[in-house]
């Protein structure tokens, strides 16, 4: 075997295992199913995972020649160009990660460490002050208390599309949740009218203990919360909760 062929195939290697360890951060901590179809993360993770595991083993492959005075640089041209794709890929994909999962009235809301306002972070409880580098956290939107504050937060997302959900100063925990989440849920039977009634029944299926279910606007495609008596979540799945 020669050098060129070693040397292209340990490079491929060596991309397939930082592919493989970037892919298990992002689908199953980042963007656990299906939260990654709701965000839309998997046609960028796959442009990313050509350039990681494809394109630089190729232009590696291409460039190598034996001897050649040059090589060690262009290979290590190649080596950080592939490393810089790699980071700045990682970087947004980090940045669109959903951190938040908040129920604001009758429905949760997806929110992208993006979206977060920061204006009044500051005012947030500690816990929602910082978000998570793990798997996105439920919480409760509330409202404020005094009707000049309600009617500033109406127009803030009537005219600016800024929705609650994006302020941390108003999470608290979702337990406080539970209430409303019982006296708003819809019947299953409801997702048949948006859905086949197949897939409906075959997913309900796999969660016998749901008796109803809570939309779930997300970016790219709103998916649907399965919870059940207690008002607790039990699982989001990939329904669509409205036309």
């Amino acid at each position: 075997m020669s050098k060129r062929l070693k040397f292209f195939l340990s490079h491929f290697a060596i991309s397939c295992i930082i592919a493989l360890a970037v892919m298990m951060l992002v689908f199953f901590v980042w963007y656990p199913s299906p939260l990654a179809t709701a965000v839309g993360v998997t046609h960028i993770f796959l442009m990313l995972l050509a350039i990681d595991v494809i394109i630089g083993p190729v232009l590696g492959f291409i460039v190598y020649k034996e001897g050649k005075k040059t090589l060690k640089m262009d290979l290590g041209v190649i080596v950080l160009l592939q490393l810089s794709a790699l980071a700045y890929g990682i970087f947004n994909i980090a940045e669109g990660r959903p951190v938040w999962l908040a129920y604001n009235i009758d429905r949760f809301e997806l929110v992208r460490n993006n979206d977060i306002i920061e204006e009044k972070i500051a005012q947030a409880l500690p816990q929602y002050q910082h978000p998570s580098w793990g798997k996105p956290q439920y919480v409760v939107v509330e409202f404020a208390k005094d009707s000049e504050t309600r009617n500033e937060d109406m127009f803030a997302e009537a005219l600016g599309g800024i929705s609650l959900a994006h302020k941390p100063e108003r999470y608290v925990d979702i337990s406080n949740a539970k209430t409303q989440v019982q006296q708003r849920m819809q019947p299953l039977e409801v997702l048949e009218q948006y859905n086949e009634q197949t897939v409906v029944q075959a997913i309900v299926k796999k969660y016998p203990q749901a008796i109803g279910f809570v939309p779930l606007k997300a970016v790219n495609v709103d998916m649907t919360v399965l919870v059940d008596a207690q008002g607790d979540v039990i699982k989001i799945v990939d329904l669509r909760p409205w036309q």
